[in-house]
C-alpha cells in the first residue's frame, strides 16, 4: 500500500541523516521516511545518486523534504524537476522541521495546518 505523505531527510553527513531518521521514526512509525547523507565515498557532502534514491524508494506520493546545507537543497530542487512525486520543500531547521512534520503526519493532521506550522519556523 502506498502512503500518501512521507518525509525525506538530506544531510551532508550520513550520520546526521540516519540519526534524524531514527529520532522521527520514534514518533511516526506509520510515516514513510527515507534519508541520504554524505558523498559516495563516505565523506561530508552530498551525492545526487544517494539523494535520488532516497526520493525514489520512499513509498509516498507526496514528500516533505528537509535538508541541512546548500548543495543538499540544490539536489532536492533538481529532483523536484524530474520526479513524478510531489515534493514539498520548506527552508526550516532540518531536525525540528522533520520532527514536527512527522508527528503531525502520524496523527493525520490536515496538510494545510502542517504547511502553516512549517511557515512559522522558516529561517534559511
Amino acid at each position: 500500500m502506498t502512503k500518501k505523505y512521507g518525509i525525506v531527510i538530506i544531510s551532508h553527513s550520513a550520520d546526521v541523516a540516519y540519526g534524524i531518521h531514527q529520532i522521527i521514526q520514534e514518533v511516526a512509525r506509520d510515516v514513510a521516511i527515507t534519508h541520504a547523507g554524505g558523498t559516495d565515498d563516505g565523506e561530508i557532502g552530498t551525492s545526487f545518486e544517494k539523494v535520488s534514491t532516497a526520493f525514489e524508494t520512499n513509498e509516498a506520493d507526496y514528500l516533505y523534504a528537509f535538508y541541512d546545507l546548500g548543495s543538499a537543497k540544490m539536489n532536492i530542487e533538481t529532483i523536484m524537476e524530474i520526479s513524478d512525486k510531489e515534493i514539498l520543500l520548506f527552508d526550516v531547521p532540518i531536525l525540528e522541521g522533520a520532527y514536527v512534520t512527522a508527528a503531525q503526519l502520524q496523527m493525520d493532521e490536515n496538510i494545510d495546518v502542517i504547511n502553516k506550522n512549517l511557515e512559522t519556523i522558516i529561517m534559511k
